[in-house]
């Protein structure tokens, strides 16, 4: 527990200082633009709401030494970074030497280099795992508690939480500790559910076709054979309205959907099929409000439209925003067709290289580069690309700068993306990056694109997945003895 206490003790020391900024100073929030930093984002703006403070935006998809320039240039003095800065902390701490700077994140730290101007709270820092047990939304969230009642946020760190993929059947002890303050404030109920994506919003058939994660032979994939399916067990997949949802089924209809895809899919097991759904309490039946996973989407597609302060808006509950967030994704899923419709006209041209366990996309001025990252991680969960691919995708920006997303087909352990973007920008000599174990990006000069893919292709071929797997292997079994002994 010491570990917990001291980080804390960190939050509370850190918001005490922040208390001590002059009231009338303009405070610089700099968030960044997936779900879990717009989610991180609203936090703070609540809470600084509440303390009556004055404080101005900027939402980045990443940060690098032309941002940070810009910033100095500003003129406010005193900066708070949610959910990016940490991996940028030598070049903060270079460029804004003079202005006074928090740092809220929950990734990993470029340095250990203390900066006198700088006050950093993040998990790792005290040897706690910030890509699986807290996301940014969450540190914001746990530092803005030491600040003022800011307890109704709380629902908006879980979906932050579940924007960065850190709920796996539960959550682990800060999660854990956020949801249940959500819990006991009446603003989230977990339910357990068909491991479906949509569920609020999508018809049945749909979420069998397009489920990824309960895999139904001839089902899977194929809009009349969901529909033969529900048929077949006797659910009429249509109402006066129009398609059925799962909401609509009786008791009976629920229970006869569970057992035939326990019966019919190739999961394993049946607890396979089920997940936690965390539902936001208030939010009407069938609003992608009322899911946390469908929420967490909404938010992403505003960030990947460069529309975060419409995703700001729906966090902080704004009917208007929040109508805006559910039109935008209709834009959203139209960049994402685009984005598949252009790798599928270009497979075999010179922009996608392959190799084995490799492949290697440039979209250059094709794809939003904001989308470049959401087209890898499509891919790696497609069944068409061999499991243990390296997914390598760019897009260029605007300002001669290229957007880099590295991701992994089937989720191999031992592998941290995050390393191994930040080998290959040190091959190449070019570029920053961050992200996670599981998914990482980085932003390089586009004159640097050729040298950049030559060090990818170098590192990434370094890696022997016999070997890997082989380790993986020996280190369940001598867990099995080492258990098997107790």
């Amino acid at each position: 527990m010491e570990k917990y206490d001291s980080f804390k003790e960190n939050l509370k020391k850190g918001a005490e200082k922040f208390l001590n900024i002059p009231k009338k100073e303009t405070i610089r929030i700099i968030g960044h633009l997936d779900a879990d930093g717009i989610c991180a984002s609203s936090i703070i703006i609540n809470a600084l709401t509440k303390l009556n403070r004055k404080y101005t935006l900027t939402i980045l998809p990443t940060i690098t030494d032309e941002s940070l320039e810009q910033l100095k240039s500003e003129n406010e003095k005193y900066f708070v970074f949610v959910d990016l800065g940490s991996g940028s902390l030598d070049s903060i701490g270079r460029i804004l030497s003079e202005k006074n700077i928090f740092i809220l994140d929950h990734h990993h730290p470029q340095s250990t280099t203390i900066y006198n101007n700088i006050t950093q709270i993040n998990p790792h820092l005290f040897n706690i795992d910030g890509s699986d047990e807290i996301s940014g939304a969450g540190v914001v969230f746990l530092f803005t508690q030491e600040l003022v009642d800011n307890s109704e946020m709380s629902r908006i760190a879980i979906v932050g939480a579940i924007g960065d993929i850190q709920e796996n059947n539960g959550f682990k002890k800060l999660n854990s500790e956020i949801l249940n303050i959500a819990i006991n404030k009446r603003l989230i109920e977990v339910k357990k559910g068909l491991k479906f994506f949509g569920v609020q919003t999508k018809p049945i058939h749909k979420l069998l076709q397009y489920s990824s994660e309960i895999i139904i032979p001839d089902v899977t994939g194929s809009e009349s054979g969901a529909i033969k399916f529900l048929q077949q067990i006797g659910i009429n997949p249509q109402t006066k309205k129009g398609w059925k949802k799962i909401s609509e089924l009786t008791d009976d209809e629920k229970k006869r959907l569970i057992a035939a895809i326990v019966m019919k899919s190739n999961n394993s097991k049946p607890e396979d099929i089920f997940t936690n759904n965390y539902l936001l309490i208030g939010e009407k039946e069938d609003s992608p409000f009322r899911d946390a996973k469908e929420f967490a989407t909404l938010l992403n597609s505003c960030g990947r439209l460069n529309k975060a302060s419409i995703g700001i808006g729906a966090c902080l509950n704004d009917p208007k925003m929040k109508k805006m967030a559910i039109e935008n994704l209709t834009q959203y899923r139209r960049e994402i067709v685009n984005a598949l419709n252009w790798y599928k006209d270009n497979e075999h041209s010179d922009k996608i290289f392959r190799k084995k366990n490799i492949l290697i996309i440039n979209a250059e001025e094709e794809v939003l580069p904001t989308m470049i990252g959401t087209l890898g991680s499509i891919l790696s969960k497609s069944q068409d690309i061999e499991k243990n691919t390296f997914i390598l995708s760019l897009a260029r920006n605007y300002d001669n700068t290229t957007k880099v997303s590295l991701r992994i087909s089937g989720k191999p352990e031992n592998i941290n993306l995050k390393d191994v973007i930040q080998k290959i920008i040190e091959e190449s000599g070019n570029g920053s990056s961050g992200g996670h174990a599981f998914a990482s990006g980085a932003v390089i000069s586009t004159d640097y694109e050729e040298r950049f893919i030559e060090s990818a292709l170098k590192v990434l071929s370094e890696f022997n997945f016999e070997l890997i797997n082989d380790s993986i292997k020996e280190d369940m079994n001598n867990k099995t003895v080492i258990n098997e002994q107790l």
